[in-house]
């Protein structure tokens, strides 16, 4: 075992003492170490409730035999962090998450690995740092939020956190009041897990079950449900049969696994997130994944789960439904079935025992919402490295749209002129040095698009960024503009009143330019300075890669 490097001699006797100044006998050592890596916090509603998760995850580990430990990682709420430089520091924590899971991991030379993640950057974190070690290991996450219920004339309705941001562009149109927002903030967020559509958290927690790293019902069990305890305690119990039979996660996490990732991300139109974290981790695998081939899946991958933002359908919804598995089992065809799992068993065997159990959440196939995915990569004079929509969230009117640039260098300009009712209908909104490099931290723009389609304009106002959006997003928002304009991509090169054409169904994004006037405006822009001068956020944008390439350090 790789903790007999910790146990075994007499000149590991001072190490003996310390694992027995935690409790553990001397027959304890004779048996694996196992690191459960949570990121329990009372900051994130999502983890609030992981000690618990843990916990059980430990006794799993116990009653196979193993020695579990609990260690933490950080996380960030993006929803706290959002809308002000805190969002800095939220995809740079994934980077963070990975090296502290792998210094953890490699100081104590545990034999194998449970990771319990829940929100948005912690999940991809945890997978980078699960291939990166390659120990055997599995995934448990803390479950989704239940929606909120809020009464209106006697009648309940279900809301979510989104429900407040757009709620917040209805105040500021004065079509709410400020004691309804207020109101439905109360009731939006019922307790813990994360958030309850189909964000970045969720997106992420389906895709481990397609990716083979977790139990099924990972991604849609409700936080708050017993059910979530027993699959703790299973994950506990399976990562032991994980290490009996040596399968580890460059075993599971493969080619056609991150295949199946993207083809489950189509069908249920996750968040554009999940291509900037699936691409890092194939990355981190070694595995090449163009971004180009994303487009490929998304064409042949019919979207047939619409949920919150696109829907007022929930991850809980889902969950009755059948859950990921009933989504697979939808898409067999499409699926590359041999791909290994966490069960030892290939992806067959999970995708035969599954049920559609509601035809309403999850549309047969052959009766799609689109016959496409809900995530498109888009490429053109604006984004030669490519861009992401969620087209699965776009209203029909503007998928092919043409307007005029309204230029911002930074979110925060962005947001006062569309507060101040200053974007006109019909406008293209391009907001720059947002990017991973340039902002530095690639920040969401969830404020910006949720004002936009409070107020009513996302059918009639197109945004694109270099930064981020959340899964909460809506509407013709199209991010990850690479190269970023720090790097003078040629969204630096944008000006006001610039014509920009946006075609979705045809993977277009672009300026009307040419490229000798991209260049001769490039070649007159002094150069680019950072925005930090010192600590984590100075040492991350001098080593953070493009986003078409998962935003990960270069060498």
């Amino acid at each position: 075992m790789k903790s007999d490097v910790v146990k075994r001699g007499i000149e590991r006797a001072p190490h003996r003492a310390l694992l027995q100044a935690l409790g553990w006998s001397r027959q304890d050592l004779d048996k694996p170490l196992i690191g459960v890596i949570s990121s329990f916090n009372t900051i994130v509603p999502g983890h609030i409730h992981l000690e618990s998760i843990a916990r059980a995850v430990a006794e799993g580990v116990r009653s196979r035999g193993g020695v579990p430990f609990e260690v933490n990682t950080i996380a960030v709420c993006d929803g706290i962090a959002m809308n002000h430089p805190g969002m800095k520091y939220s995809l740079p924590s994934r980077e963070l998450i990975a090296d502290s899971a792998e210094i953890v991991a490699e100081a104590h030379a545990f034999d194998a690995l449970v990771f319990v993640p829940n929100c948005d950057k912690v999940t991809p974190g945890m997978l980078m740092a699960a291939v990166r070690l390659n120990l055997p290991a599995i995934f448990i996450s803390g479950g989704p939020m239940l929606a909120g219920q809020l009464n209106q004339h006697g009648h309940n309705r279900a809301v979510d956190l989104s429900s407040v941001f757009l709620a917040v562009g209805r105040v500021n149109k004065g079509e709410m009041t400020k004691v309804e927002l207020e109101e439905l903030a109360e009731v939006a967020c019922p307790g813990c897990g994360s958030c309850a559509g189909m964000f970045t958290a969720n997106t992420m927690n389906c895709l481990t079950e397609a990716l083979g790293m977790a139990l099924p019902g990972n991604g849609t069990v409700p936080a708050v449900k017993a059910q979530r305890i027993r699959l703790a305690y299973a994950a506990g119990q399976q990562v032991m049969e994980l290490l009996a039979q040596n399968i580890c996660p460059r075993d599971i996490i493969t080619e056609d696994s991150i295949y199946n990732a993207f083809t489950v991300d189509m069908a249920l139109g996750g968040s554009t997130n999940s291509v900037l974290h699936l691409m890092a981790i194939a990355h981190e695998a070694g595995i090449e994944f163009p971004l180009s081939l994303v487009n490929e899946i998304s064409e042949r991958t019919p979207h047939i789960c619409k949920l919150s933002p696109a829907s007022d359908y929930h991850i809980e919804d889902l969950d009755l439904a059948g859950g990921t598995p009933a989504v697979m089992r939808e898409l067999s065809g499409l699926l590359r079935l041999e791909a290994r799992t966490i069960l030892g068993k290939p992806l067959a065997e999970i995708v035969e025992r599954a049920e559609v159990r509601s035809r309403e959440v999850i549309r047969p196939a052959s009766n799609p919402h689109s016959t496409t995915g809900g995530i498109s990569i888009l490429f053109g004079n604006l984004a030669p490295e490519g861009a992401v929509v969620k087209s699965g969230a776009v209203a029909a009117e503007m998928s092919s749209h043409r307007g005029a640039a309204r230029v911002f260098d930074g979110e925060e300009a962005a947001t006062s002129a569309i507060m101040e009712g200053k974007i006109k209908p019909g406008e293209v909104v391009v907001i720059r040095y947002e990017g991973p490099r340039g902002g530095p931290g690639m920040r969401e723009m969830l404020t910006c698009t949720s004002l936009i389609s409070g107020m009513g304009m996302d059918r009639e106002v197109a945004l694109i960024t270099d930064g981020r959006f959340s899964g909460a997003t809506r509407g013709a928002a199209i991010g990850h503009v690479s190269p970023e304009a720090a790097s003078r991509g040629p969204i630096a090169a944008v000006r006001d009143g610039d014509m920009i054409k946006i075609d979705i169904p045809d993977h277009k994004l672009e300026v009307e330019l040419t490229d000798e006037q991209i260049a001769s405006r490039l070649s007159q822009l002094g150069e680019f300075q950072l925005a930090v001068r010192s600590g984590y956020l100075k040492r991350y944008a001098e080593k953070v890669g493009s986003a078409s390439t998962g935003a990960v350090f270069t060498d």
